[in-house]
């Protein structure tokens, strides 16, 4: 099994609260290895397995309430 590193610039988090969601969300999906995130700069570095594409790991974040661009 391979990894991928999406590094993703994610928008609207604001405080410690708000990156815990985006992880709760991020390791809710068993593909998802780990998770880096600030919210001082709106920045993201998720390692996945290689089943996960870019455009997956935004979906999840977006549908955590908030915006990320890879």
């Amino acid at each position: 099994m391979s990894e991928k590193i999406h590094k993703l610039s994610i928008f609207g988090m604001t405080c410690g609260c708000c990156t815990a969601r985006v992880m709760r969300v991020l390791q809710s999906n068993p593909e998802v290895i780990d998770a880096e995130l600030s919210f001082e700069k709106d920045y993201g570095v998720i390692k996945t397995t290689d089943k996960l594409t870019t455009d997956n790991v935004i979906v999840m974040v977006n549908e955590a309430g908030f915006i990320a661009s890879g």
